[in-house]
C-alpha cells in the first residue's frame, strides 16, 4: 500500500479572531492523518494569538508578527512547508469534513494531474450556506480567456509544481490565486472534481465584498504580461464586468445583509 502523501495547509490571518477558530478546527478535525498545518498571523491585536496558542501543540509551525499582507503571509507559510501536496485556507473560510482525504487520494491516483479542485459553498458569517461558487472545468486556454471557475478554498496542487513556479507574486493584492492557476496550468493538468470540499465565507469585511473591483485589473496584468492582446475575451469580460460591477457588489452585499437580518427575526 502506498504511503499517504504529506499535505501542507497554510492559513494566513490578520485580525480574524471571530472566524479563525472555525477555520483552524476545520483543518485539525479532518480525518486525514498526514497533515502539517501552518498558521501565519500578521501580528493581530484582536485575540487571534490566543486562539492560535490554544492549538499550538497541533501546529507544525506558527508565527504572529507583522508582515506585508496576505500574499506575503502565504509565501512565508509555504517556505516552511514540507508536504507533497499544498493548499492554503484563508482564516474566514473552512474545509468540509473529508476534503483533504479525497483530494490527496485523487492526486495520488492520478499522477498526471497537477492541480485538483472541488466545489465550495458560499456561507455567511454564521456558517450558513447562502449559495455556491460557480466551479467548473477549466484549463490554461480558458484561464487565459478569464474563465477561472477555481474556488481557491477547494484547490490542492503538487509541491513539485510550486517549486517550479512559486512563490506567489507579492505585487498582487487580489488576483494572486488567478496568477498561480495560470502558472500551474502551464506545467500540469488542471482538473475539476465535483465534490464539496470547502466553504467560502461572505461577510461585510471580506475582500470579495470590500475590494472586488481590484480583481479584474490584476487579472489583466497577468494577461498582458503573458503576451495577451487588447481584443482578447478576458479584456472584453473586464469591460463588461466594469459595467456590471455595481450590480455584482450590490447582490453580494444584499446576500450578506439578508443573512444578517434573518438573525434578528
Amino acid at each position: 500500500m502506498q504511503a499517504k502523501p504529506l499535505v501542507s495547509i497554510v492559513t494566513p490571518s490578520y485580525n480574524q479572531a471571530r472566524f479563525l477558530e472555525a477555520t483552524m478546527r476545520s483543518v485539525l478535525e479532518q480525518d486525514y492523518e498526514n497533515i502539517e498545518y501552518i498558521v501565519i498571523d500578521g501580528g493581530s491585536d484582536d485575540g487571534s494569538r490566543k486562539i492560535i496558542e490554544k492549538y499550538a501543540d497541533r501546529l507544525t509551525y506558527w508565527v504572529s508578527e507583522p508582515d506585508k499582507g496576505q500574499t506575503d503571509a502565504i509565501n512565508k507559510g509555504f517556505a516552511q512547508a514540507k508536504g507533497e501536496i499544498l493548499a492554503w485556507l484563508n482564516s474566514d473560510d473552512t474545509y468540509e469534513p473529508g476534503a483533504i482525504t479525497e483530494a490527496a487520494a485523487f492526486l495520488q491516483a492520478h499522477p498526471e494531474i497537477g492541480l485538483v479542485y472541488g466545489d465550495a459553498n458560499f456561507i455567511d458569517e454564521h456558517g450558513r450556506v447562502i449559495g455556491q461558487f460557480p466551479a467548473a472545468q477549466t484549463d490554461l486556454a480558458r484561464l487565459r480567456r478569464g474563465y477561472v471557475h477555481i474556488p481557491q478554498q477547494a484547490a490542492f496542487w503538487r509541491a513539485e509544481l510550486w517549486q517550479q513556479i512559486g512563490p506567489l507574486d507579492p505585487s498582487f493584492y487580489f488576483a494572486m490565486d488567478y496568477d498561480l492557476w495560470v502558472r500551474l496550468a502551464r506545467f500540469g493538468k488542471v482538473y475539476y472534481h465535483p465534490r464539496p470540499w470547502a466553504n467560502f465565507r461572505l461577510h461585510s469585511d471580506a475582500k470579495t465584498i470590500m475590494d472586488d473591483d481590484r480583481c479584474w485589473p490584476e487579472m489583466l496584468r497577468v494577461h498582458y504580461r503573458d503576451g495577451g492582446g487588447k481584443l482578447a475575451p478576458i479584456v472584453l469580460k473586464y469591460y463588461l464586468r466594469r459595467l456590471l460591477a455595481p450590480l455584482v457588489t450590490w447582490r453580494r452585499r444584499r446576500r450578506v445583509k439578508q443573512a444578517a437580518e434573518e438573525d434578528h427575526v
